[in-house]
């Protein structure tokens, strides 16, 4: 499957770190992906803005500074402001996934997610434009 980015760097920004690691290993295992982990939505800021990733995949739910709030922190940053996001939740409901594509995010990625088919879901929200 082709995609419209090239992926190389993944930032993962989870609160809980179980998600982080599994995502991490099921990307890095199945993918030639470098996986770097954040823990919250200023850390992903931080780190962002020091690796310049290809792709964010932002937990929805996290405390101090949720993903929306991240997401649109991330978009001030003129060397991020384009770089995709997907959100990740628990609770994707219809008028949510809207708002938040229409907040920039690439598409939604549901939890509990299959650490085996992750790289194909990220890689079929991306081809989709």
């Amino acid at each position: 499957m082709t995609t419209s980015i090239n992926i190389k760097q993944v930032l993962l920004v989870d609160d809980d770190l179980n998600i982080r690691t599994l995502a991490q290993m099921g990307l890095e295992g199945l993918t030639d992906w470098k996986v770097e982990l954040a823990g919250s939505g200023a850390e992903a800021v931080i780190k962002a803005t020091e690796l310049q990733p290809d792709l964010i995949i932002l937990d929805v739910m996290m405390p101090g500074m949720d993903g929306p709030t991240t997401l649109t922190e991330l978009r001030k940053i003129e060397n991020l402001a384009a770089t995709p996001v997907i959100f990740m939740t628990a609770k994707a409901q219809t008028h949510e996934v809207e708002l938040y594509q229409m907040m920039g995010a690439k598409g939604i990625i549901t939890k509990p997610f299959d650490p085996m088919t992750l790289s194909d879901d990220i890689q079929g929200i991306l081809s989709k434009g």
